[in-house]
């Protein structure tokens, strides 16, 4: 297909979001109290229980340069997230979200506080379909993310949603969580995993955080039974895009690997905070070992980034993870952003390649439930001898109630 500029789209999407900000409620102060705040998606009763409903739109825009023609210019839509919820602060609470765009249910699950029903904290259980916990960046609501793509390696090594039961506990200074799950609602990634994470949080003040966390996981994939009734054997595959959602081209990959026995998959996780100023970064690592007696495949990877809120606002952090910048001004916060990443697919045999991308980043925080962000990217790949170094220029348009 052939190239085609868009600049009028482009105009159109970030105008009808400045409209949208503009109609919208200017709940835009740091020291709003959502539990106070009646916004009209949200209804809470006599007794403390909230209902809602949630709303996530994205449009996204992806514009390819110097690719050697191997990627298409693309807008469309990125999620169309529908979803409800019912809490009871300190008791429970129940979500389901179905993406309209991706034709599959995201998160679904049920989970009960222990000091409701033992007087004490132990923790939550959870059951029903959620995030697994290896990939700070992975777990980050999508609406939350500092950069519109998931870095190079949270990309290859996130196992993304799975049905099962997991417990977790949550302190000022550390939380922990173990979980066992199962395949995803929509019957991918038949196996079972066993995953854990903890963190220490030493430093942990209203603009001021050190997060520093672990977290693993051992996943044993189900070979598919074919149509002549014979058991094939269990495959896992690793690949990465270029940090460009719009496409289904990957610069790096590990192909398919048959007779796979287990996955394990490790991360290491960092997030400081002083003020305007943030660093996070982490280090994910898989290791994949087979049936028949040969050598593992390992993989690894990292991203390093840094964000500067030029408004002087904070990004929040809470229950072990980040959310967006809360702007202190009616029309809003303003935030730039540098990522580098790295992940490297190469090991003895399989010569999946390597990648490392630079992200320059911009994000606009209309009050609470608007973002503008705009991305640069300039990925540099080698797979087999085949050089594609190509530039991207991504944009977003988003509202989540």
């Amino acid at each position: 297909m052939p190239r085609r500029s868009r600049p009028a789209l482009v105009v159109l999407i970030w105008a009808a979001s400045v409209s949208l900000a503009v109609l919208a409620p200017a709940k835009a102060r740091a020291g709003d109290d959502d539990g106070l705040y009646q916004w009209p998606t949200h209804f809470k009763t006599g007794d403390g229980t909230e209902l809602g409903l949630v709303l996530r739109y994205q449009y996204d825009v992806n514009d390819f340069s110097h690719d050697k023609n191997r990627f298409t210019d693309a807008h469309t839509n990125r999620r169309k997230y529908l979803g409800f919820y019912v809490k009871k602060p300190g008791v429970y609470d129940a979500t389901v979200y179905y993406d309209f765009q991706s034709r599959q249910w995201q998160d679904v699950f049920a989970r009960l506080q222990s000091q409701a029903v033992l007087g004490s904290d132990y923790g939550a259980l959870r059951f029903g379909q959620s995030k697994t916990p290896v990939s700070l960046e992975g777990v980050t609501t999508s609406t939350q993310t500092t950069f519109i793509e998931l870095a190079l390696p949270s990309q290859a090594v996130y196992e993304n949603r799975r049905v099962g039961a997991d417990w977790a506990i949550q302190h000022a200074h550390w939380l922990a969580s173990l979980g066992y799950y199962g395949k995803s609602l929509i019957g991918k990634n038949r196996g079972h995993t066993l995953a854990a994470r903890v963190a220490w949080v030493p430093i942990h003040e209203a603009t001021t955080v050190l997060h520093l966390g672990v977290a693993a996981s051992e996943e044993h994939p189900y070979g598919l039974v074919n149509a002549l009734g014979v058991q094939q054997p269990a495959t896992a595959s690793f690949k990465a895009t270029p940090e460009a959602g719009l496409t289904g081209v990957n610069l790096v990959s590990s192909g398919t690997l048959g007779g796979v026995s287990h996955i394990n998959r490790l991360g290491l996780e960092e997030v400081w905070i002083d003020g305007p100023w943030s660093v996070q970064g982490e280090y994910l690592r898989a290791q994949t070992s087979f049936e028949l007696p040969k050598p593992h495949y390992d993989l690894d990877g990292y991203y390093l980034f840094g964000s500067w809120v030029l408004t002087g606002e904070s990004r929040q952090y809470h229950d072990g993870n980040v959310s967006n910048v809360i702007p202190a001004r009616a029309w809003g916060a303003l935030e730039l952003a540098l990522r580098y990443s790295e992940l490297n697919l190469n090991d003895g045999r399989v010569l999946g390649g390597r990648e490392h991308d630079w992200t320059a980043g911009a994000n606009w925080y209309i009050g609470s439930h608007l973002r503008l962000q705009a991305n640069y990217i300039r990925a540099f790949s080698n797979r087999r001898g085949l050089v594609v170094d190509p530039r991207i220029f991504e944009l977003r348009a988003e509202v989540f109630l």
